[in-house]
């Protein structure tokens, strides 16, 4: 049965079956809800009810503590409609340049980053454009039905082709093949784009990017894309990472402060050794964020990584910095709920 969904404040009305989710239902018109995962565990999808009723399906209980549920709030991307809703969400955006759908591209080049981490580009095919924003993700469709989401590492400013970075994740279901078997001119399956994680280019107050190990890799897109469009707003880039070699692409992120006004690249290491040689900052990423900046009001902040980083930088910076919680956007890299669901 169709449903009635009404969007508060921005009065966007459709149809919902059922059987869908609330966010898929609202993707396929070209409706974009601010979304991560898809799959219940970012929190990135969560609005309010303030009128009806949803069943959720399976969800991580840090992405919808259960005093949020019980204060009307819910997982879009888990939602089910059981009457017609009215939903608070806000960064509600009409993208019908976008939609999702499904493609085949080739794998056409490997490049081993750190000892856990592969760059794999994929050659998309010529004939069906695959029009995205830098900072989106897609899914990797499998051949057992399963699916697996990567970032995006690339600017939207060349067509053709897609870079993911691909952290190995041992025993994983998938990312073990792509360290071990994957090789050049693979086909593979993709699906996308998806996610609200990108740059909101009529703000003009100056950003600080917070990158967590591989959540480097939709930033770079992001940056690359600042720097084709001549940005000229101040970024403070800090890239976290366990260990130096988690910096993968240090001297590339050194870069980008020639080639963007008022950037500042600022990598932090958590676990230091004194042989690894590190002489830059130490400690975890946020706390640099929060030893730099007293006052964070007038700033927005883009932050990608494991939603521990993603839940500690939102709570310190909005409590103790005075950042507006709509200035804050997160892309947290999680793995599905799914009992099935590994790397």
């Amino acid at each position: 049965m169709s449903r009635q969904i009404q969007l508060q404040p921005s009065a966007h009305t459709f149809t919902a079956d059922e059987n869908q989710s609330v966010l898929d239902s609202a993707l396929e018109i070209g409706l974009t809800l601010p979304h991560g995962c898809r799959t219940g565990s970012c929190g990135a999808c969560k609005g309010k009810i303030l009128h009806g009723q949803v069943d959720l399906d399976v969800y991580a209980e840090h992405a919808l503590p259960t005093a949020e549920r019980e204060s009307g709030y819910t997982l879009l991307c888990r939602a089910h409609p059981r009457s017609d809703l009215l939903i608070e969400v806000h960064g509600v955006e009409q993208s019908m340049d976008n939609p999702p759908k499904q493609i085949p591209c080739r794998v056409s080049r490997l490049e081993r980053l750190a000892e856990d981490v592969m760059l794999v580009e994929l050659q998309l095919p010529a004939t069906e454009p695959f029009i995205f924003r830098a900072g989106q993700y897609v899914d990797i469709l499998l051949a057992d039905g399963q699916r697996r989401s990567f970032s995006i590492a690339n600017a939207p400013t060349k067509t053709g082709w897609l870079d993911l970075h691909i952290r190995l994740i041992p025993n994983g279901h998938f990312t073990p093949r792509v360290f071990e078997g994957m090789k050049p001119r693979d086909i593979l399956r993709i699906e996308g784009p998806y996610g609200s994680f990108w740059l909101r280019e009529k703000s003009d107050k100056p950003i600080v990017m917070l990158a967590g190990s591989t959540g480097f890799a939709p930033l770079k897109g992001l940056v690359e894309y600042a720097i084709h469009i001549g940005l000229t707003r101040p970024i403070a880039f800090y890239w976290g990472a366990r260990t130096p070699s988690g910096i993968y692409l240090s001297e590339m992120a050194q870069s980008w402060q020639s080639m963007l006004p008022g950037f500042r690249y600022i990598p932090v290491v958590s676990e230091t050794y004194p042989d690894d040689g590190w002489t830059g900052r130490r400690g975890l990423v946020h706390e640099a964020v929060l030893t730099d900046f007293a006052d964070l009001s007038q700033y927005e902040v883009y932050a990608c990584g494991a939603p521990l980083m993603i839940d500690a930088a939102r709570s310190s910076f909005t409590r103790t910095r005075g950042l507006p919680a709509d200035a804050f956007y997160f892309d947290a890299f999680t793995f599905t709920v799914r009992p099935d669901a590994t790397g």
